[in-house]
Order: C-alpha cells, then structure tokens, then sequence
C-alpha cells in the first residue's frame, strides 16, 4: 500500500509509503490520502498526524512523470484533484500535524501547508520549487504560504524556488515546532497540548480562524462572535467553566 492509516493513542497517523519515490505524490496516491482523510473522519480520534515512510523524504512533490504530455482539461482536472483532496483536511473535524521527517518539496509542502500544524526534524528541507520547472504550485501552495508566512515571503519563495531548512522554517512561521528526536513522537506529543480539550470547542476555534482569512476584519469578529456564541451552548463550555470554578480538572464529553 501507498499509503497507510493507523492509530497512535488517540491519534490517527497517514504515512505516504512509497520511500523509493520519496513519496512523491502520484495521482494513485492523492486518491489514496482522500480516502484515508474520509475515513479518518469516521474513527473516534482526536487528532490527525501526516508523515512519510522512511528518514529522508515526508514528500518530495508530484510524480513529474504523471504531469508530462497532458492535455489543458487533463491538468486542470488534476490540479483540481490535488486542491479538492488536501482542502478535505480544511475541512475535517480534527485538527491535523505535519510530521516532517525529510524533503518537502512542490505537492508535499503544499500537503503540509494544508495541515492545521507542523512540526519538522532538524534536517527537514522544505519549498516550492516549481517555478524551475517553467510551473507554478497548483495544489494550494500558490493561497496556503501566504497565509502563513506572509505575502512577502510566500512570493520570495514562490518565486525564487530556493528551499528553506528547517531553522529558517521555524523562524519564518513556516513550521510550528523543530522535532528533538523522532518526528512522528514529537508530533504525538504536539497534539497532547489540545487533544485534551473537548472537539467541539476545537473545531470551532479552527473554523473561526479559517474564516476570518477571507474575510475583513469587521466580517472575521462577527464570525468568531457567532462561533463563540455556539462554543458556550455545548455541554463541554458548562463542564469546563464549572471545573475552572470547582478548581479541579475539566472532564469533556465532546458534546
């Protein structure tokens, strides 16, 4: 298999097996992370870690020989694939870590990216280096980096194709952590700083913040006041203020 998923705890983990091709991103294996996303939303976890097979590469892009001798309508319906699969991660119920064990290049930091967080090793190396091939990032890399890094960086590194270690990743907000041991561990242990919190509350803070990048700032807070609004009629808001009152620990139901 491509792609497996298992369970960590109360974490499901994807990991792209192919290892001789880096992971590259087939069209087979985005069809495969679809299904894995879709089924990672019927299992009763708390939270989604992404890595790669092996110690070198997380995913080093497209499988370029898929993107020769295609016709405009073939690309488009392939960059509307890789966009609709890695949006499904936008749109799950859980949060979802980046394990970057390697080389994230083109359509695997564009995977990444699509990811609520990430957490790269010390040797990782990250970029979007299409424009070398006379492209473009197509799988959101293009509308993800800027909202991270910011408009100025994201076109720098859009544009000059150059890639980032994982140092300069972790100073320029590209990544969230710099894994001390093994990445999949580190990823785990990232996730035991919200798993603990009731989903409901979670999903909202995710979805609040997600809406607020496409909308201006007077549209963002009415957004967030709504979702605050709906965050505080949930079972679990009752027991975690009356905990806090209590002064003991907060028992989340996910209701």
């Amino acid at each position: 298999m491509s792609v497996t998923l298992t369970t960590r705890g109360d974490c499901a983990l994807i990991t792209l097996d192919r290892p001789a091709a880096l992971n590259a991103l087939s069209f087979d294996v985005i069809t495969r992370i679809g299904a894995a996303i879709d089924e990672v939303a019927t299992m009763k976890v708390r939270a989604l870690v992404i890595t790669g097979a092996g110690t070198k590469s997380f995913c080093a892009g497209a499988d370029i020989k898929e993107l020769q001798n295609r016709s405009m309508i073939e690309q488009r319906r392939g960059v509307e694939f890789g966009q609709a699969t890695f949006a499904r991660l936008d749109r799950l119920g859980l949060a979802s870590i980046a394990a970057i064990n390697g080389y994230a290049f083109g359509g695997g930091l564009e995977l990444a990216l699509a990811c609520t967080f990430r957490i790269a090793a010390p040797t990782a190396k990250l970029g979007l280096p299409e424009i070398k091939l006379g492209l473009i990032p197509g799988y959101g890399g293009t509308q993800r980096l800027p909202r991270v890094v910011g408009p100025a960086r994201a076109l720098e590194l859009i544009m000059t194709g150059r890639t980032v270690e994982a140092q300069e990743a972790l100073a320029i907000g590209l990544v969230n952590r710099i894994a001390g041991g093994d990445t999949v561990e580190a990823a785990l242990d990232f996730a035991t700083g919200f798993t603990r919190y009731g989903l409901p509350a979670l999903e909202l803070a995710r979805r609040a913040v997600l809406r607020s990048l496409d909308a201006p700032l007077h549209e963002g807070l009415e957004t967030e006041a709504d979702l605050s609004t709906l965050a505080y009629q949930t079972r679990d808001a009752v027991e975690g203020l009356q905990a806090f009152v209590d002064k003991r620990k907060p028992e989340f139901k996910d209701i």
